[in-house]
């Protein structure tokens, strides 16, 4: 029987093994008490969605924290019943889905609140919020002088109930932030006010990856990881501090990407490659044609320098990377033929390209190479 490989062009190879290992990991981190919440916004960072949610759950994830009310319902029509948090907006004439679906929503507008208090009785149904306050992330949430009219303002509307406190933190990634330790130390001045007032907040929530690691006073209720579920470390400063502290804790890479080869041609020295004859190649040079460009995800800056795997070697991409297809220098690798398996990320024989090494070459985050994988390319769960 064929390998469903056999049938595509590009595919995503996703370890289900690597996710449960990770899993367990920041389970070691964290008190049996504290809930974790598995990030699978984005899908799931490019994992996959539905699927990824349904190993991290069996793994012990107790929440699904997601971006859209979209996400959610693909969620529930998949009969995924963990309990699920919008991190992101939600339209207001989106907010019934999110009611009569059980959907737990982030909050941080007035008029979201007033609506869901008037909506939620006619579903006869509770809206659960997660009230968010802003710390220093300067994105959504709202200020500590405001908390005493929004707690006034959920007291009016008995169908909504403040299930949560959050806040997110900016600069977690970087250990011992003296930022970060500010943001902690708002937040449970937001906490004492809600006490002042004898409001209970059954689960307060801070904590992303980088902070799970390096800051232990952020851990509260529930923890929200999401770049180390999936193997990737938040910033080279975590990484190092674990390796410093000699704490016993590891990530494994989920995501593999892969590709074949559609050709190989000969080209003479001087022969120019690609649009716009950015690139010649400067000896008589074996080509090899993969079926994978930028609307793919395999991002366009990376023409001329990044690198693939052909046999367990380096092929440098040659020119500039098209819509959906690439060139790459396959002259020192012996023997590549048509539908030779090629590795865009991952690892072959003893070599390595990871989502880092692609982030540096770009210069960005190992979340924005994992995340822009095209949805349509298929996810292959191993």
């Amino acid at each position: 029987m064929k390998k469903s490989q056999e049938f595509l062009r590009t595919w995503v190879e996703i370890s289900r093994s690597a996710l449960i290992h990770n899993i367990g990991q920041f389970k070691k981190l964290i008190k049996p008490r504290v809930k974790l919440m598995a990030v699978v916004k984005a899908n799931a960072y490019g994992h996959g969605l539905v699927k990824t949610s349904k190993i991290v759950i069996k793994a012990g994830a107790k929440w699904l924290g997601v971006d859209s009310i979209d996400e959610a319902l693909d969620l529930r029509k998949a009969n995924i019943k963990t309990p699920i948090l919008v991190l992101g907006y939600v339209p207001e004439f989106r907010l019934a889905d999110a009611i009569s679906n059980n959907i737990k929503l982030t909050c941080y507008n007035p008029e979201t609140i007033e609506y869901l208090g008037k909506l939620a009785p006619k579903l006869k149904k509770v809206a659960h919020i997660h009230l968010k306050i802003e710390t220093g992330t300067s994105r959504q949430g709202i200020e500590e002088e405001v908390i005493p009219e929004f707690i006034k303002l959920v007291k009016e509307y008995p169908f909504v109930r403040l299930e949560g406190i959050l806040t997110h933190f900016a600069n977690a990634e970087i250990p011992s932030s003296s930022f970060t330790k500010g943001q902690l130390a708002k937040f449970r001045q937001a906490i004492k006010i809600f006490q002042n007032y004898k409001i209970h907040i059954p689960i307060k929530h801070t904590a992303c990856t980088a902070a799970v690691i390096a800051f232990e006073g952020t851990l509260f209720d529930m923890v929200r990881v999401g770049i180390g579920l999936y193997g990737l470390w938040p910033s080279i400063a975590i990484k190092n501090l674990v390796r410093k502290k000699n704490i016993k804790f590891q990530l494994k890479p989920v995501l593999s990407w892969k590709t074949k080869v559609a050709q190989v041609k000969f080209l003479k020295k001087d022969s120019p490659i690609g649009y716009g004859c950015t690139e010649k190649v400067t000896r008589d040079s074996r080509v090899a044609v993969l079926p994978v460009g930028y609307a793919d995800g395999y991002d366009r800056k990376l023409s001329s320098i990044g690198n693939v795997l052909i046999k367990g070697k380096r092929a440098k991409v040659l020119g500039r990377v098209c819509m959906n297809m690439m060139m790459v220098d396959v002259t020192n690798i012996k023997d590549v033929g048509l539908e030779e398996e090629v590795v865009l990320l991952g690892r072959q024989g003893s070599e390595e390209i990871s989502a880092q090494d692609l982030a540096g070459k770009l210069e960005t985050i190992n979340y924005e190479v994992v995340s822009r994988i095209n949805p349509l390319v298929p996810r292959i769960y191993a």
